[in-house]
């Protein structure tokens, strides 16, 4: 397929450029897919369509206030770090800017107390840099660090964004963006679920910088994604696996979950299961991709020619996807991250 098949237009002015002022008052497109019926909600009415004994499964990672300024020792030369993940102990994959300016050997001060010596190139540009830090690193960078908001929010990340750009529900730290469909969601609408007798489900995905990085390939076949680390517990697999068995439907909140859930899917006695377990996964789900886990999925609206926009193109159809985006731009829905959602049934 070729990416253009996935492009459209959107007006630069609908890209959320802050939250909406509460979490569960973002606006909610409810696509029917049997019908191509769209309804058109607040998120707060999400209850309406999901039923007891169905089952949310949440990633609950944790966006790391992954980014950085400091001086470059020496010169004084003003330097930005994007943490994108703990290689071993003190050592993480960073990516720099200007990164001409940076070479193994040289050292970057945060703070008195904050430095990272550069100590090897990485992949793509990146450099593998040593932390040197007094007391607690997670301590530090919380004091230090901003958090890594998209490149399309146009403006500096505010300590609003230290709460805000997290779910109610994250736990697990490793990201360096969020699951944004999760971002909605209040604690009391998950305890009204619950009253309802949806089950809760959490998975681990760490969100990598590859999911802002653009398909470059013409032919999307040829596109390779980069691998994110994820984990399911053991109970959680139970969980879903239970809410199967027992005619329920799995309702994915966000291509995270989703991508999580299809790469642990293994076939067993003729059907699928999800299997409990840790590992790496570089799934890329486009039309043609069969679905073995998941029944609906919760999304924001996702960029032009983009693999998210792929991945729901997948779950619905490609034209029909296109003509609800189409529909979302005429209603001034609100796009991307901190933008409005989505319920595809």
């Amino acid at each position: 397929m070729n990416i253009n098949e996935f492009d459209y237009y959107l007006p630069q002015e609908l890209i959320a450029q802050k939250p909406a002022d509460k979490r569960d008052a973002s606006r909610l497109m409810v696509v029917r897919r049997a019908t191509g019926q769209v309804e058109h909600r607040h998120f707060y009415d999400i209850l309406e369509y999901l039923g007891p004994g169905d089952c949310l499964v949440l990633n609950n990672s944790k966006v790391l206030p992954a980014r950085l300024f400091g001086i470059k020792e020496g010169t004084g030369a003003k330097v930005e770090f994007l943490l994108i993940k703990r290689i071993r102990g003190d050592v993480w994959e960073t990516m720099v800017r200007p990164g001409k300016r940076l070479k193994p050997g040289d050292t970057v001060l945060f703070s008195p107390e904050f430095r990272a010596k550069i100590i090897d190139y990485g992949e793509d540009g990146t450099r593998l840099a040593e932390f040197q830090y007094e007391g607690i690193f997670m301590e530090r960078l919380e004091e230090l660090g901003k958090m890594p908001l998209p490149p399309y929010i146009e403006r500096e990340s505010s300590q609003e964004d230290k709460e805000r750009y997290q779910t109610v529900y994250c736990r697990e730290e490793g990201s360096v963006a969020a699951p944004t469909a999760g971002l909605h969601f209040t604690k009391e609408l998950l305890a009204r679920a619950e009253e309802k007798g949806v089950r809760l489900a959490y998975v681990t995905l760490h969100v990598g910088i590859g999911t802002f990085r653009p398909v470059k390939c013409q032919r999307i076949e040829d596109h390779q994604m980069h691998f994110e680390e994820y984990e399911i517990t053991e109970e959680s697999a139970r969980i879903i696996n239970e809410t199967k068995a027992g005619g329920g439907k799995i309702i994915s909140v966000g291509t995270t979950s989703t991508r999580t859930l299809e790469s642990a899917a293994v076939w067993e006695n003729g059907h699928f299961i999800l299997k409990a377990g840790s590992g790496s996964t570089g799934i890329f789900i486009y039309p043609g991709y069969e679905f073995k886990m998941i029944d609906r999925l919760i999304t924001n609206f996702h960029l032009p020619k983009s693999t998210l926009l792929m991945l729901i193109s997948a779950l619905y159809d490609r034209e029909e996807i296109l003509k609800v985006y189409e529909i979302a731009v005429k209603e001034q829905y609100r796009f991307f991250s901190y933008g409005d959602a989505m319920l595809i049934l």
